[in-house]
């Protein structure tokens, strides 16, 4: 195997860029970039602001803001990803109560800034103010009967589709790339595939724009995951202004690693989960510089948020609980079943999920998305209004869950019946029997669990801005709460038991069931994405509860296990697959024992490979080529009879250079001889001057034998992010395998449909 570390060909490149060709060094849309390539031009860039920075001041104050552009580039992703995150948070929340009523007082204030303002209030009542009014209130005067319930009721839903159709209809007309969660897109994106305006400045701002109208439209889907497509736009916007990274595929994919950690940042306020997220979930590429960027990325999103302070608590998230009873071994036992109902959750969601979304693509459903986005909207606004726990939004439904019920606390979930003899500190109240609140509040959620597990199935995947993962948390928090009160009951009742007699007195405070909740959380969201690491470390950002890591961990890689029992695909890969995206999965094995020789083109009884020989064909012969052919490049070889390999060239670089050659050389017509030696061939007297394309040759690509294990070309591949190999014996060229060939095959290796593979 020939190795590529040897860039002759790079530096010749370079000389030919120096050239003013227009678009030269860019990539086709749906086209899949060369790393290797990439990497070396970054690195003669780089050699040559060394070399020029010893010549002058001036060139030495411009080697230094080049190095610091990372850095500045970084700051301003995260200012601007916090900034926009900050301003989601408070339109959503506005939003969402609009559609319950309006403040009198200021139109712009939701319900519980209107009244925080108020001078009415009581600590009983304290959602109900006379600035705030229900739409029954304000139209007929009248808040509770019959005709005020449907009166709101009626405009729930009229809000909840005027919603949803203003987001559809703007992502369908100015950013159809706006839609979905945008993860699977970034995923590909990173490994190194082209999707031209997926990462535009019209899709940041529709995008931003919907997804304040789909989350407040009260459907099943957060605004976690298109956060992360929001600040990867931040990315390629600042990128574009520098030409350290708008100049280099590979350098800018560094800034887009970085924005995604600054995107999870500010969808969760986990600084740190974010950064690892990016490292488990996301990235193909990630050198130590690119960890240390996220991390001030990460850093800066989340402090420029922390200064909007969206939620008016002086906290990151939405959902900060403070648990004041450690938890116990016996109760792993749970937390574990938990994690084993995450695994499961996860699997049918995906099997589910991926079922609809290729229906919507194969059937006559895909061409109505706004008809089907209503119809969806509409069933999820009819259903949801009556039962509270989905009338709310999904993010205060996880707040209420996770907390803990202390003496202060009005929710239904915390209507025990009181021992009225009872003189403990407000913070330590001991299990107590259910009331009758927590019973009605039982069998609203297991309605809401059942609700939520069916609607978002068919909602993830249409064609408005749709995140996952708090409509996962969602399913996972409300089990949780259910067996977390289960358990409480149980221990009450049954305190001699034998499991509960060591650790769970009469009168002591033994089970928390807020913290159920946030395993079950973590266990819904780890069945569905597959995450581990950066998840328990999301989920201990998320609510503060650094104490229960453990508990975390167990449910995280049970869901895992049992999900992975099924299939190794989390919703993303599955997503990616569907699309027929060119995507090399690191956690994907390859066992098979098959040769290059079986996967290379052309096969048996196909046409022989179209190459270039290195000086003995006309530029109307490549031109030929070119047209007759829909390849990304052709090898480079010293005869049509040797076939001995010399380089490959780049079709889109071939078609440039001839085309420039035409405007700019004199001489050189249609009969030109192309060349790609150092010296010209020996020409007779009277022939047209030839053409010299030596600069765009790349000299040393990447080549391995006939017999070489498809498991190591694999690999290869893989680690360096290849776009073709050729295949030789003794030198002499045999075939090719593209990036899309590994894919086929690998697709077949499994059972699977290898046409489904529709990219470069």
């Amino acid at each position: 195997m020939v190795n590529a570390g040897d860039m002759n060909g790079s530096g010749n490149l370079m000389d030919f860029l120096d050239e003013p060709f227009p678009d030269v060094g860019t990539y086709e849309d749906f086209h899949t970039i060369d790393w290797l390539r990439e990497k070396s031009r970054d690195t003669d860039r780089h050699r040559k602001i060394t070399s020029k920075s010893k010549e002058s001041i001036w060139e030495f104050i411009k080697s230094l803001l080049d190095a610091w552009s990372g850095w500045v580039v970084m700051l301003l992703i995260g200012l601007l990803a916090g900034t926009l995150a900050g301003v989601i948070d408070l339109a959503v929340d506005w939003m969402t109560d609009l559609k319950e009523g309006v403040c009198l007082s200021a139109f712009w204030y939701s319900h519980e800034q209107c009244c925080w303002t108020s001078n009415e209030t009581t600590f009983d009542d304290r959602d109900k103010c006379p600035q705030w009014q229900k739409w029954s209130e304000l139209l007929v005067n009248q808040s509770e009967g019959a005709s005020a319930y449907i009166l709101n009721y009626f405009l729930y839903i009229m809000w909840a589709l005027c919603f949803a159709f203003l987001a559809v209809s703007l992502v369908r007309v100015f950013a159809p790339y706006a839609c979905g969660s945008g993860i699977p897109e970034i995923k590909t994106i990173l490994s190194g595939f082209i999707i031209r305006g997926y990462l535009g400045k019209w899709t940041l701002l529709i995008k931003t724009v919907t997804l304040v109208l789909v989350v407040s439209s009260g459907l099943s889907l957060g605004k976690e995951g298109p956060l992360v497509h929001v600040a990867c736009c931040c990315g390629n916007f600042f990128s574009s202004l520098f030409s350290k990274y708008s100049k280099n595929e590979g350098k800018r994919r560094e800034v887009l690693s970085a924005a995604a950690a600054a995107g999870v940042s500010v969808a969760f306020g986990a600084p740190i989960g974010g950064v690892l997220f990016s490292l488990e979930e996301v990235s193909y590429y990630f050198p130590l510089k690119t960890l240390w960027r996220s991390f001030f990325a990460a850093l800066v999103a989340a402090f420029t948020l922390r200064s909007i302070n969206p939620f008016g608590n002086s906290r990151l998230v939405l959902f900060y609980v403070e648990y004041h009873t450690p938890w116990y071994m016996a109760e792993l036992f749970p937390f574990i079943l938990l994690g084993v109902f995450g695994g499961l959750w996860g699997t049918l969601f995906i099997r589910c999920n991926i079922a609809w979304c290729r229906r919507r693509k194969t059937t006559r459903l895909g061409k109505y998305p706004v008809l089907e986005v209503i119809a969806i909207t509409a069933i999820t606004a009819i259903i949801a209004y009556p039962n509270p726990y989905t009338r709310r939004s999904t993010s205060e439904l996880i707040s209420e869950l996770f907390n803990d019920c202390g003496a202060l606390e009005s929710s239904q979930l915390c209507d025990y019946i009181n021992d009225p003899n009872m003189t403990r500190p407000v913070d330590d109240i001991p299990d107590r029997p259910a009331g009758p609140g927590v019973y009605t509040a039982m069998w609203q959620l297991a309605l809401a669990l059942v609700f939520k597990i069916v609607i978002t199935i068919f909602t993830f995947g249409m064609k408005i801005p749709s995140g996952l993962f708090i409509p996962s948390m969602a399913v996972g928090a409300m089990a949780g709460r259910m067996v977390g009160i289960g358990v409480e009951q149980l221990a009450y009742h049954h305190h001699d038991w034998i499991i509960f007699r060591n650790w769970c007195r009469p009168g002591a405070d033994c089970v928390t069931p807020g913290l159920y909740a946030m395993v079950g959380a973590a266990a819904c969201l780890g069945g569905v994405t597959r995450m581990t690491v950066s998840l328990v470390v999301i989920m201990f950002e998320l609510t503060g509860g650094l104490e229960y890591i453990v508990p975390l961990m167990a449910a995280a890689v049970t869901s895992k296990w049992v999900a992975d029992a099924f299939g190794k695909e989390g919703i993303y890969e599955a997503h990616i697959h569907l699309n027929g995206y060119p995507f090399l999965d690191v956690k994907d094995e390859f066992t098979h024992r098959t040769l290059a020789t079986d996967v290379m083109r052309p096969r048996r009884g196909e046409a022989p490979l179209s190459v270039l020989t290195q000086d003995s064909m006309t530029v109307e012969d490549v031109e030929t080529l070119i047209k007759e052919t829909d390849y990304n490049g052709f090898p480079v070889v010293v005869s049509k009879d040797s076939e001995r390999l010399i380089g490959f060239a780049q079709r889109r670089e071939l078609i440039l250079a001839i085309k420039n050659a035409r405007q700019r050389q004199d001489g050189v017509v249609s009969n030109s001889i192309v060349y790609f030696t150092e010296d010209p061939p020996e020409l007779p007297p009277n022939s047209p001057h030839p053409l010299k394309l030596r600069r765009i040759l790349n000299l040393s690509p990447f080549t391995v034998t006939d017999h070489t294990p498809m498991e190591t070309v694999v690999d290869i591949f893989r680690k360096l992010g290849l776009r073709q190999c050729l295949v030789t014996r003794s030198g002499r060229l045999l075939g090719i395998i593209t990036k899309k060939d590994v894919l086929r095959h690998m697709a077949q290796m499994a059972n699977q449909d290898p046409e489904s593979i529709m990219f470069n």
